[in-house]
């Protein structure tokens, strides 16, 4: 068999989630959302929706986490986490 430079390729297609927020976490990201929007040039872009916020504070938090970060090492070199 050839040995290629290129591995396996993840499958990286969305998956789409449903799931419920309770009402006062909805409040503050819909507040959040709207901060955000006050923030472009002189502070005329629209509010952005709560479900364009969650991705990216998700990517910020766990890209954050100093413990997952090196948990997920573990992972990748085929430790189990904890070890």
């Amino acid at each position: 068999m050839t040995k290629l430079k290129l591995g396996p390729i993840a499958d990286d297609t969305p998956v789409k989630l449903t799931l419920e927020l309770p009402a006062g976490l909805y409040r503050d990201l819909v507040l959040y959302g709207e901060l955000l929007g006050r923030t472009g040039s002189g502070g005329t872009r629209a509010a952005v929706p709560p479900q364009k916020l969650l991705v990216p504070m998700l990517e910020r938090f766990l890209a954050s986490d100093r413990g997952f970060a090196k948990a997920k090492r573990g992972v990748s070199a085929g430790r189990r986490p904890g070890d």
